[in-house]
């Protein structure tokens, strides 16, 4: 793995590399870790990265390991920079001949997000990006019932994500996450529905298998000064007829990361809470509410392959992420040895996903800016 940005000075660059490290299948071997040289160079040293694969910048670290032997070279880049930095390091990664992991909102447009499309298909390379919650091995579970039609017919999801670190203007009291993540020009067309709205409109697709194709959108700048959303609400219309409910907030004083879904069928429902990760409730219509827990032999095959630790040893957020890199890892390892990679190690998600979710932005914010009640949900 070589990566780009997740310096020292960033949160979620450690992250990823504690989440890559985590099953043995992949090393760090170079970065172009800051776009300050010096801090760049500092954090490679951290990270035991030898002088020659501590790079100034990604365009440096691209060209320099696509001319070193097959067996040296880095496999895949991992790109871990704001918003508006995503769109061009993956193009120049695929156009090397690199695979590439990419953080969340896939780029800053739709448009880029087609173009990144159509490079992957043109390269027949790997693309993941990485929507941290579809890797909770409960969430796949959930997928995997509602599959194989254990609830019958999906007739209502429910999905919500509440922060409330975004309380206060705090993108003018030296919070560098909050300063990028409010700045337009930085994170794009959408604040709070960009950065929390997708995951939780990526996890309503994920677990029901449906897509949205219609949408009544209000976003709101509740703090002063704002320059960008920080809340909203979504009515959603799904392709199997379903309807549905998406509240996303980032001024919810007093909530960490409350992310819950609550998806019903004809037969029965389906709830999962982000911060109790190893539990979904599964209640049916005529019969007693049942409790599933992660580690448990009644497992579906997905959630299986997802879990590393007997029930009753919690699996978190870390683990969540480190699913969606060892399923990356083991698709590029099946890819490059000529191999078909299994259903299992397929299930992350890739540019269809980042599409959907750029669109998921762009249709929120037209929907909003608009009188119009219901929106079609265009690609």
């Amino acid at each position: 793995m070589g990566m780009i940005g997740g310096g020292k000075d960033a949160f979620i660059g450690a992250v990823h590399r504690l989440a890559a490290n985590m099953d043995g299948l992949i090393e760090l071997s170079a970065g172009a870790l800051s776009v300050n040289p010096e801090i760049g160079y500092e954090s490679g040293k951290i990270l035991f990265l030898p002088d020659n694969r501590i790079y100034n910048n990604y365009e440096e670290m691209l060209t320099k390991e696509s001319e070193l032997p097959a067996d040296e070279r880095i496999d895949f880049v991992t790109i871990v920079t704001p918003n508006f930095a995503h769109f061009a390091p993956a193009m120049m990664a695929l156009d090397k001949g690199f695979n590439v992991v990419i953080e969340k909102p896939m780029t800053l447009t739709l448009e880029e997000a087609k173009q990144l499309q159509t490079k992957v298909e043109e390269t027949g390379l790997t693309l993941c990006l990485t929507h941290t919650y579809s890797g909770y091995p409960m969430v796949k579970q959930a997928k995997q019932m509602v599959h194989e039609g254990e609830l019958g017919a999906i007739r209502k999801i429910v999905v919500e994500y509440p922060q409330g670190w975004l309380s206060t203007l705090s993108e003018r009291e030296g919070n560098a996450q909050a300063a990028w993540r409010t700045d337009p020009s930085k994170t794009g067309k959408s604040g709070c529905m960009g950065d929390i709205g997708t995951h939780a409109a990526h996890l309503a697709e994920y677990i029901s298998g449906l897509k949205i194709t219609k949408i009544c959108a209000d976003l709101n700048i509740v703090v002063p000064g704002r320059a960008i959303d920080d809340d909203g609400n979504v009515l959603l219309k799904f392709d199997n007829g379903a309807n549905g409910v998406l509240v996303a907030s980032q001024i919810a004083a007093g909530e960490e990361n409350a992310l819950k879904i609550r998806v019903y069928g004809e037969k029965g429902g389906l709830e999962w809470h982000q911060m109790e990760p190893n539990t979904l409730i599964v209640r049916w219509l005529n019969a007693p509410a049942q409790i599933y827990r992660t580690g448990n032999g009644y497992m579906g095959s997905f959630a299986k392959h997802n879990t590393r630790t007997p029930g009753g040893h919690p699996e978190g957020y870390l683990e969540a992420f480190a699913n969606i890199y060892k399923n990356f890892a083991l698709t590029v390892n099946a890819k490059l040895n000529n191999e078909q990679p299994t259903a299992e190690m397929l299930d992350f998600p890739g540019t269809s996903d980042g599409i959907r979710g750029m669109a998921f932005i762009e249709n929120v914010v037209a929907s909003a800016q608009s009188d119009q009640k219901w929106f079609d949900y265009k690609i």
